[in-house]
């Protein structure tokens, strides 16, 4: 407990520093590419200070040459630091449309690339993915955790469709990646835990999504599960 709340007084200040820098840059640059440098910025910052060391194996099989997809499991608040750090190119999340609403903020997540979605059913939902999608074909590629939310006991917990829905929309290439480790560096049901240790992400072949629909989509669904799946650790 001790080390977290440490860890806090410097997290805190460093996310709204990085966060400040981050949104003054959209309006200098407005590709995107500073924001994304002001994100990989605060998430070394955030794993050296909480001791946490990242290795990275299969970043070799990432195509460079087209967007993607990245998809995989969620584990812990710091997925998403070691993940910006793991992929060797920018690339955007997908983001609940609400967050686009709130002042400064929303504006600069805008400017900088990242796309809503609205996590409702019906027309609004399929709306914003047919938006996600001709933004992922124009060239952005963007990163999902599928299970939609972090697992407590470190497996995978049953896919939502959307992303999939949105690879088949788009067209395009999908990433698997298997995060490890960073479950017992920070427990999503133990907010007050954190002790060093290492992250590793493994990258799996990519896996072409295509216009793929009904049946064929959720075959696709199970090769994605099947590759992050072989990549857990027990």
């Amino acid at each position: 407990m001790l080390r977290a709340c440490l860890y806090l007084l410097f997290f805190v200040p460093w996310t709204l520093f990085c966060a400040s820098l981050a949104m003054l840059s959209t309006f200098i640059d407005t590709s995107g590419r500073t924001y994304h440098r002001c994100a990989l910025l605060w998430s070394r910052g955030g794993l050296l200070c909480a001791g946490v060391r990242l290795e990275v194996e299969g970043a070799e099989l990432i195509p460079r040459d087209q967007p993607l997809i990245f998809m995989g499991n969620h584990q812990s608040n710091f997925d998403i630091m070691a993940l910006f750090l793991a992929v060797p190119l920018r690339f955007n999340w997908l983001a609940k449309e609400e967050l686009f609403k709130v002042p400064v903020f929303g504006h600069s997540m805008k400017r900088a690339g990242y796309i809503p979605i609205n996590r409702g059913d019906g027309r609004d939902s399929l709306r914003s993915l047919e938006r996600a999608a001709k933004l992922i074909r124009r060239g952005t590629s963007v990163a999902i955790f599928p299970e939609g939310t972090r697992s407590t006991d470190g497996r995978l917990l049953p896919f939502k469709r959307g992303g999939f829905i949105l690879a088949a929309k788009a067209g395009v290439t999908i990433v698997p990646f298997t995060i490890n480790g960073s479950r017992e560096i920070n427990p999503p049901d133990n907010f007050v835990f954190l002790r060093p240790g290492t992250i590793r992400i493994s990258f799996s072949p990519p896996l072409p999504a295509g216009e793929k629909r009904g049946e064929q989509q959720g075959q696709l669904m199970e090769r994605v599960r099947a590759a992050i799946a072989a990549g857990l650790e027990s």
